[in-house]
This record gives structure tokens, C-alpha cells and sequence, in this order.
């Protein structure tokens, strides 16, 4: 599970809680009104299908879970695992790695390591990864432009509920003791959207677009190393290339710990 994310979504909705709570004159119930959910998030909803065919959009709600449930893959030892299999390949050759297939779980590896070992030529094994890489991003993308879209979206619409809300009121002049209560509930709307686009909608999307960069990065790093014992550089060389993906800081321990 993704720590950062249930925080950062639980510490948001709790502050306003908290805001709304020690607020003086302020009941919970002056918050909440259905009408105007309907109008932001329904809308929103609705745009966004407009926007997008249904599968893309019914693929994004699996896509949701990541933000909450992933698992990130650990780069030193990601090369760790590729300087290893270098060395196996310059000692007993590529058709050795076929016995170690079994011990790698990163099917992106596995892929090229197949490759390797069936004799494919380099660039044909180079163009077959980045062409993995660019459909899982394209994939990636347009899970993201979901939840982009529809954070666009949900201010939008509570802009309207709350036009929707001011025309109802400016309809009902005759009873000024209403104007108050009317003016709340009209704003409601544009509240809602608020919350909906930057606590839940945005956040998500950026992320998703933050796993989509780290997922990215592991998988350059395969492409690199498995070229390079495609081709039967030495193990450390392949090592000194790919540790120039890791910062600095985290290098230095990872070389502390080898």
C-alpha cells in the first residue's frame, strides 16, 4: 500500500473536518447538499464521458487503485540483478541465462533476456523493448488524462450550480429572510468542486503520473543493461552506466552495502 497517498488523502479530508468543526456558527449540516453533489460530481462524470470512450473510462477505475496499491520497484536492486546476469552471460555465455530466467520476476526482463538468449539481433531486441515501453506509457497516459480531465471539470460545474443557485435566489427577491440561506447554498457548489478537483481528482492524476515516470525509469534501466550483455561488455562497466540513474546519495550506500 501506498503510505503517502492514504496520508495525504486522510490529513486533507480531516483538516477540513477539523476547520469546519471549530468553526463558530458552523453546523455540519450547512455543508452538505445533494442537489449540488449531483450538479458537480454527476456533471463531471457526465464530461468526462463525453470526452473519452467508455473503455477508457471504465479502465481508468482499475487504474485508481495504483495510486493507492503499488509497488515500486527498487532500482539498485534492479541493476544489481542485470550487473549479476552480465556476469553470468561473460562467464558461461548468453544460453546461460537461460537457466536464471526462472529467478526474475520483471517481465520486462525476461522479455529481453529471451530475446538475448534466442540470438536476436541487437537492434531488433532494442526496438522491441522501447516499443513495450511506449505502449505501457501510451497506457499509462490515458488513465491519467481521466482523472486530468475530469478535475478540470468539477470546478467547472460547481460554477455552474452556483450561477444555477444565484438565478434561483435573484427568482426569489420577494423573501429577504431566504437571501442568506440561498447565497450558502449557491456557493456550495463551487466548495464541492474545490474539493473534489484538488483533494481527490488532481491529486490522482498526478501520481498516477509520477508511477508512470518511475516505471519508465526501471524499465530504460533493463533496456541498457540487457544491451549491454547483449553485446558482452564487462560487468562493471554495465554497473558504472546504470548507477548513473540512481542519485548520488543512494549510490554511495549501495555501494557501502555491495
Amino acid at each position: 500500500m501506498d503510505i503517502a497517498s492514504v496520508v495525504g488523502l486522510l490529513l486533507a479530508v480531516a483538516l477540513l473536518i477539523i476547520s469546519v468543526a471549530i468553526s463558530p456558527g458552523s453546523p455540519f449540516a450547512a455543508f452538505i447538499d445533494y442537489p449540488s453533489l449531483m450538479v458537480v460530481i454527476g456533471g463531471a462524470i457526465a464530461a468526462v464521458f463525453i470526452c473519452f470512450p467508455l473503455k477508457d473510462v471504465l479502465s481508468s477505475i482499475r487504474v485508481l487503485k495504483n495510486v493507492f496499491f503499488n509497488k515500486q520497484d527498487d532500482v539498485a536492486e534492479l541493476i544489481e540483478l542485470i550487473v549479476s546476469l552480465a556476469e553470468t552471460a561473460r562467464r558461461d555465455g548468453l544460453l546461460a541465462l537461460e537457466g536464471r530466467i526462472e529467478e526474475i520476476e520483471n517481465p520486462f526482463i525476461i522479455l529481453g533476456i529471451q530475446m538475448a538468449v534466442d540470438g536476436t539481433r541487437p537492434e531488433v531486441i532494442e526496438d522491441i523493448m522501447r516499443t513495450e515501453m511506449d505502449a505501457v506509457a501510451t497506457r499509462h497516459s490515458d488513465g491519467k488524462k481521466v482523472f486530468d480531465q475530469a478535475g478540470r471539470f468539477a470546478p467547472a460545474f460547481g460554477m455552474i450550480g452556483t450561477l444555477m443557485g444565484l438565478i434561483m435566489m435573484l427568482g426569489n427577491l420577494e423573501d429577504t429572510s431566504t437571501l442568506g440561506p440561498a447565497m450558502a447554498v449557491a456557493l456550495i457548489t463551487t466548495l464541492y468542486g474545490a474539493i473534489a478537483a484538488n483533494v481527490v481528482l488532481l491529486p490522482c492524476a498526478e501520481k498516477l503520473g509520477f508511477i508512470n515516470q518511475q516505471e519508465m525509469l526501471v524499465m530504460e534501466i533493463a533496456v541498457r543493461g540487457i544491451m549491454g550483455i547483449q553485446s558482452g561488455e564487462n560487468p562493471r562497466v554495465i554497473e558504472q552506466k546504470l548507477s548513473t540513474f540512481i542519485p548520488p546519495r543512494s549510490r554511495s550506500v549501495a555501494e557501502e552495502a555491495a
